[in-house]
Order: C-alpha cells, then structure tokens, then sequence
C-alpha cells in the first residue's frame, strides 16, 4: 500500500499535544498499532510510522511482548558534569550515584537491574587507557539503567547504559566495588576511602549509531542516535583509577558543562 503523505505527522502530532495536556500521562499505556491503524482509518505501516516519530522524538517507547506507553521522561534528563560529581551532589537525599540523584530530582526512581561485575580483558582501547597489558584483567560493572515512577513500579524505561572499568591493583584494595550496591555516593566516594580520590575529570563525547544489542537494551530505534561519553576518574598523580562508558539516548538527556577560563 503506498505510503499517505501528510498523515503520519499530523497524527504523531495529535498524540503528542495529548501527551503534553496530560491526557496520556506518563508511564500510560497507548493503544496498540491495530488500535491506531482502525481508529485513524490508516495502513498498518502508517500506524507504524507514527508510533516511531514520536519514539524518535522520545515522547514514547515500546516494551517488546508488553505495548506501548508514553515516556517516563518528557522533560530531558540534565547531565550537569559541572557539579554532577561533588560528594554532596551524588549523595543527596541517600542517592548512590550522580545517576541516582538525577533521576531524582525528576521525582522518578531508579529501579538498577543487576549489575554484571567480573574481571576481564578490557579492550584495547580501555586497556590502554588504563595503562594495563593487553592480557590483564580488570574489575568490570556492566549496568542496565532503567527508571520508574513512584506508585507504578511495573513500568519501566531504560535511559542508559554504563560500563566501568577499574584497574585490577585498585579493585583489590577497594573489594566494596565488587558488590551489587557500592552505597552512598557511589564508587567515587569508595574510592575516596581507599586512598584513590579522584580531583579531575576528564570527558569525551560522541554521537554515533547504537549497536544491535545498544538499541535492544534501550528499546530505541536502530536509526536513533546516541551518546558516547568516555568518563575518566584520575587522581592527584594523574592516573586514571575509574572509565566508564556512558551509553545515553539522545533524546532523553541534556549535557551541560561550566567552567572558567580566566580575564
């Protein structure tokens, strides 16, 4: 059936304003593609269509086997890596992690999947960041980041995706890494306790496609880009003692960045 110009962002257009009045709030369910495709009198593909605008303008997302809801996060997720990373900021009301904190301040509840810990070979990449032979294993935690609302726990959207990596000399002096829940303040503030404080930062973005498994995990289109930051912990001698990879959909963050440049 051929493709019926005009339709597909007209509709995406009436769902979003619905959306923004709160008539579809977030976290509720929207009607299936055969729902939309029978109550707008349009092609199944149409329907399709629509649904992966406004997926792509980040106002909804889909649960593989579960249907379709509007987005937990209207209102982009800001990433202040000025502040993001103060003891005080991190660990505000509890939070275990810049992360945790952010998606407080939403009023939403980051609801961790568990984190996958072990030691392996980094690639090459991370190896030599790290300063590690290309055969040395290092303290890796893979995580899968999704948030909730309060009182509607079952619904849950992913927002991303983080790998860290540690060197194997500092793991071993801070085995608290190695548990699923590293506690207030995150792996920075244990770190910190093991005489690997970390005073400057250093972050390297990139927008590219995602992966297979990137796009699965975020339950975005394949076609979506997404953001690549390359986070760097380094301590007072200049040795970087924590990288993470932070995947993020582009259309759920804001990144902000504020520093001095002198007279």
């Amino acid at each position: 059936m051929p493709k019926e110009p005009g339709k597909v962002p007209r509709i995406a257009a009436g769902i979003a304003a619905k959306i923004e009045r709160g008539v579809y709030a977030p976290g509720s369910p929207l009607p299936s593609i055969p729902e939309l495709q029978a109550a707008e009198g349009i092609a199944y593909q149409t329907a399709r269509e629509v649904y992966g605008l406004l997926e792509d303008q980040g106002l909804i997302f889909t649960r593989r086997g579960k249907g379709t809801y509007v987005s937990l996060v209207l209102s982009k997720v800001l990433r202040d890596s000025t502040s993001r990373y103060l003891p005080s900021i991190r660990s505000e009301g509890g939070a275990v992690g810049a992360f945790d904190a952010e998606i407080r301040r939403l009023g939403l509840i980051y609801k961790p999947l568990p984190t996958v810990i072990g030691r392996e070979r980094p690639p090459k990449r991370v190896a030599d960041l790290l300063g590690l032979h290309h055969a040395t294993k290092a303290l890796k935690r893979e995580r899968i980041m999704p948030v909730t609302l309060p009182g509607n726990e079952e619904v849950s959207e992913v927002v991303q995706l983080a790998t860290s990596w540690f060197p194997p000399d500092v793991a071993d002096q801070c085995p608290s890494l190695e548990e699923q829940n590293t506690g207030t303040g995150g792996s920075k503030s244990r770190l910190a306790e093991a005489g690997y404080a970390q005073v400057r930062l250093r972050e390297e973005i990139e927008v590219r496609p995602p992966s297979e498994e990137e796009a699965a995990a975020l339950n975005i289109p394949a076609g979506q880009a997404v953001l690549e930051i390359t986070h760097k912990g380094l301590t007072a001698d200049g040795r970087i003692v924590e990288l993470g990879l932070h995947v993020l959909p582009r259309s759920k963050w804001r990144l902000a960045y504020e520093w001095v440049i002198g007279s």
